[in-house]
């Protein structure tokens, strides 16, 4: 249906690593930021704000790890989506919050290739909801040094306390990711909304127990959340208001990127 001209003002490349290869869709120029969509997939509120980090002086790189890019938000596209990745994705451990899932090594490593491309300090990278928590993961690669965890909704918690306040991130990765912030003067960033039942109170105090001041925390109220078929949940996009706490919050996001990739 021609969902890709919301994406006509982008290089579309195809990349593979490690019998993996998904669609990569790049713009811009300056030091690179990796924006990995929320549910269903990469829709044109997830473009707007890469345009948006673009006008900053950036080059973005989106890849689509599910859905159709270019698709409006609808309850049905991502009913069907959810179920779909849910039922047969194999790359994304939904309900294992003990290590990272496996598409990590493969978003690593295109952080790898993105870094090499575009030098600058390093990569910026922010995930939104069912890829929230990827970003840290992708911390544990010295190419990334600006995370971004927008509504991180793995492992899905549904009312169970020990998922709701897991990370999904090994011992051993939550260690790197440690070491790099002290040795390295580097920091992570949050975004939720407190109501939001995807992304538990217990979640965000693990990230603040196991990363201290080096972890910012951005935590907004329903009021500040623009009216959506769905209740606040996706900060940088369908709840964003164009003036308030979610507009400052898209505003310190996209200045967190440029100060640490050195843009």
């Amino acid at each position: 249906m021609g969902y890709e001209t919301a994406l006509a003002a982008y290089e579309k490349f195809d990349f593979a690593h490690d019998g993996r290869t998904y669609p990569v869709y790049r713009r811009g120029s300056g030091p690179a930021v990796v924006i990995m969509h929320e549910m269903p997939g990469l829709h044109p509120l997830v473009i707007r704000f890469a345009d948006r980090v673009v006008e900053a002086g950036m080059t973005v790189f989106c890849p689509s790890l599910f859905g159709t890019p270019g698709k409006p938000v609808s309850r049905g596209y991502t009913l069907a989506t959810a179920l779909g990745v849910l039922c047969v994705r194999r790359e994304f451990y939904v309900w294992r919050g003990d290590r990272s899932s496996p598409v990590a090594d493969w978003l690593r490593a295109l952080s790898r290739r993105a870094h090499a491309e575009c030098g600058g300090k390093g990569v910026g990278a922010v995930g939104m909801c069912f890829t929230g928590g990827f970003a840290l993961a992708m911390m544990t690669d010295p190419s990334v040094v600006a995370p971004v965890l927008s509504q991180p909704s793995l492992p899905l918690a549904r009312g169970n306390p020990k998922r709701g306040a897991e990370i999904g991130l090994s011992p051993g990765e939550t260690a790197c990711v440690k070491g790099r912030l002290e040795a390295e003067d580097l920091s992570i960033v949050g975004l939720r909304f407190t109501s939001d039942e995807l992304v538990p109170d217990a979640r965000f105090e693990t990230y603040r127990r196991e990363f201290g001041d080096r972890f910012e925390s951005i935590e907004l109220r329903d009021e500040d959340a623009a009216p959506a078929i769905i209740p606040p949940h996706s900060v940088l996009t369908l709840h964003l208001k164009e003036d308030g706490p979610t507009k400052a919050a898209e505003q310190r996001v996209i200045q967190f990127f440029k100060e640490r990739t050195g843009a």
